[in-house]
């Protein structure tokens, strides 16, 4: 039977003017949703009141999946609308914004403890929850999938742009979100307990405030029987979010595979890793990635290329691999996040607020 998966996407509520704005909670209140969400299928606030977050439901169908990604869009824009505000898939704001925490115990709690750093997280993310068995089988999975990471990162980049000018990254979400102490590839594990004592460890530090602080790029979801893989930014458009969830769905699926067959998992060298995860984020597609079977450089195009082949026989089982084929070509031909920015940046002759309209239009195609 096909592994489930389920899609968490976070997005800028952005003014007429192209600014982000801080209207997540009346927004919230005036579609008459609770602001802490329902789990899946809700619409809930983030750490920023510029931001709200829409999740799916598990699906085993990519058809089901993309037709309610695109729902939750219309969902989060519907509520946007209540209170004068837009919806926009962007990963970072291109104009120059001052975030608002939401008043929530945690997050207030976070942002004195964390400063700038907490102060600046108005980054929005693609989260994606790709179902397991059990918690063995969950980090067998984590401890196979690190090495391809960071080449769904390149395909997901959706911020080149940061407080109103070019970052020069294709992803700079990922710069900002790498300051987090708990962010980032993690090594193998090898059982749930030794994962849980690196958890519990990292808790007891007493640096962060709770288990749901632990941002690592995949982990073991502390809410559902799931394998989460956070890498990425929020696709500017849902045929790339559907493209990035049959992506991991087929990742998890091949190395739970590898794992029942006893083959061992791969070296994960956290140093290399983060690397590898750098220059995804400054790349994206545009220039070399570090291939995972090599650790050089390779073109963005052939790393691609080496992930598909290397979940080609999952993607094969679950039907996915007709609409993946279509869906990359897409990109290829459309370009990602990061590229469309920076082509309307151009078009419009260096016009910021252009970008936000276009990326508002693009949200919801």
């Amino acid at each position: 039977m096909k592994r489930t998966v389920g899609v968490e996407e976070e997005f800028l509520l952005v003014g007429d003017d192209g600014h982000p704005v801080a209207r997540a909670a009346e927004a919230l209140e005036a579609s008459g949703t609770d602001e802490k969400g329902g789990g899946t299928g809700s619409l809930e606030s983030e750490f920023m009141e510029e931001q709200l977050e829409t999740a799916t439901h598990p699906r085993r169908e990519l058809d089901d999946l993309a037709t309610e990604i695109r729902a939750g869009r219309q969902r989060a824009q519907e509520a946007a609308d209540r209170v004068g505000a837009r919806v926009a898939a962007l990963s970072t704001s291109p104009l120059p914004f001052e975030g608002t925490t939401v008043s929530r115990l945690r997050y207030l709690e976070a942002r004195a403890a964390f400063g700038l750093t907490a102060r600046e997280q108005l980054t929005s993310g693609c989260h994606v929850h790709v179902a397991v068995a059990d918690d063995t089988e969950g980090v067998a999975v984590l401890d196979r999938i690190g090495p391809w990471l960071s080449t769904l990162l390149a395909l997901s980049t959706n911020s080149p742009f940061w407080q109103g000018q070019d970052s020069g990254y294709a992803s700079f979400r990922s710069q900002v979100w790498s300051r987090w102490p708990t962010s980032g590839p993690t090594r193998a594990f090898g059982t749930p307990e030794a994962y849980r004592e690196a958890v519990d460890g990292l808790v007891a530090t007493g640096t962060i405030l709770d288990e749901n602080m632990v941002y690592f790029d995949a982990r073991l979801s502390s809410r559902y029987p799931t394998v989460e893989i956070r890498v990425a930014d929020v696709c500017l458009d849902p045929d790339t979010a559907t493209l990035l969830a049959a992506l991991s769905r087929g990742l998890v699926e091949t190395a739970a595979r590898e794992a029942a067959d006893g083959a061992a998992p791969p070296e994960l060298r956290p140093e290399i890793l983060r690397t590898a995860s750098w220059r995804a984020g400054r790349s994206g597609l545009e220039e070399d990635l570090v291939s995972p079977l090599t650790w050089r450089p390779a073109p963005a195009h052939d790393v691609v290329g080496l992930l598909v082949a290397h979940v080609r026989d999952a993607l094969v089982d679950a039907g996915d691999l007709d609409a993946v084929t279509e869906l990359l070509g897409r990109l290829w031909s459309g370009g990602n996040g990061a590229q469309r920015q920076r082509a309307w940046h151009a078009a419009s002759g260096g016009d910021l607020r252009a970008v936000v309209e276009q990326a508002v239009e693009v949200t919801h195609s």
